[in-house]
């Protein structure tokens, strides 16, 4: 469900925010930000992704005291692979080409590239940290990839992604810090801001930050206040713009399992910092409430795809909102729809849509 028919917000939308910057603002539509990304960008985007992803729909989300029926729900757990996750990822790979392709994942972002990998003929190795969800895991071999476990963090994971890719000569997507990446995230922002003009303020999940900085992008010259949530536990976005410079936070355990990022990204950092509203922190509790209030609603999120909605309902302020519900790879799913190839087993009478190649996980 679209949202026509939602009045326009009156008076100074940002009054009272925590803004940094309001130069962004202040520029024209087409203008470049920070890392020469501009709204034509997420055009080129959106053109080149169209045949690989679904413009998901607005849903009318829960009736809550703050919002009443005001909020709305961008429904990416309803996107291709379950998540937001698959427009960045096949924007970066449809615009650079590569034969064979190397990633740092928590879960989602490999899906993505699998399912494109697949599709294209591509030979893809996902790199996993240690506290990464086997069923995601699980997902990404039955869609025919090859994952590889290390140890430590998601900052281990990323230089082990960087040092694959440069032994073997493959191209490297990360799953956020990467101009055509934060483009084609952007692409969600764009469409929720055609579908209801008259938003006054999106709450983002924030993890890497490509989804946030996109939706920066997408706000571009539109008085719509944009809002960064992120894991109490991990608030790396917050702490970096509070020091002045990125920051590097210890390995997370938070249950929203996207969102366990150690650093900033060079590419979202800029961004965010030029065009945020408002960074917000949710706690654990508060994510799983959000989650339960979700599935309730008959929206079937994974903890990370409600954190937004956790932000909104922190937030408290009556308005017309959009949270991004940016994932729904709930275990349960996964295990419908991508049983672990090491077993072929399908549950119960389901189809697996991308037939199990038999592939092996390492560990490093």
């Amino acid at each position: 469900m679209t949202a026509t028919g939602l009045r326009p917000g009156t008076g100074d939308l940002r009054a009272g925010t925590s803004r940094r910057h309001l130069g962004p603002a202040l520029r024209g539509p087409a203008e470049p930000g920070p890392a020469g990304l501009g709204p034509a960008d997420l055009e080129a985007a959106a053109a080149r992704i169209a045949p690989h992803i679904v413009r998901t729909p607005l849903l009318r989300g829960p009736v809550t005291a703050a919002h009443g029926s005001r909020l709305l729900l961008k429904a990416e757990h309803l996107q291709l692979g379950g998540s937001f996750k698959t427009r960045g990822a096949a924007n970066a790979v449809l615009a650079l080409g590569a034969d064979r392709v190397v990633t740092g994942s928590s879960g989602n972002h490999g899906i993505a590239l699998a399912r494109l990998a697949r599709t294209l003929g591509i030979r893809l190795t996902v790199v996993l940290a240690q506290g990464a969800s086997p069923a995601k895991a699980a997902a990404v071999r039955a869609l025919g990839a090859e994952t590889l476990r290390v140890g430590g963090g998601v900052a281990e994971r990323e230089e082990r992604a960087r040092t694959l890719a440069q032994e073997t000569g493959a191209l490297l997507v990360p799953s956020s810090d990467h101009p055509l990446v934060v483009a084609g995230q952007g692409t969600a922002g764009s469409e929720l801001l055609a579908d209801a003009p008259a938003t006054e303020t999106v709450y983002v999940p924030t993890g890497g930050g490509g989804l946030l900085a996109g939706v920066c992008l997408a706000a571009t010259g539109r008085p719509v206040r944009v809002v960064g949530v992120e894991p109490a536990l991990t608030p790396r976005y917050a702490r970096s713009l509070a020091a002045g410079r990125p920051v590097r936070l210890p390995p997370s355990t938070t249950v929203a399992d996207g969102l366990r990022g150690q650093c900033p990204g060079h590419v979202p950092l800029p961004i965010i910092r030029d065009r945020v509203d408002d960074l917000i922190a949710v706690g654990d509790a508060e994510i799983l409430a959000a989650t339960a209030l979700l599935h309730r609603h008959g929206v079937h999120a994974e903890p990370s795809g409600a954190v937004a909605l956790a932000g909104a309902l922190r937030a408290g302020r009556r308005e017309y909102a959009v949270a991004i519900v940016s994932g729904g790879n709930t275990p349960a799913r996964l295990h419908a729809t991508h049983p672990d190839p090491h077993t072929d087993q399908y549950p119960d009478s389901h189809t697996d849509p991308y037939p199990a190649a038999r592939t092996k996980e390492h560990t490093s």
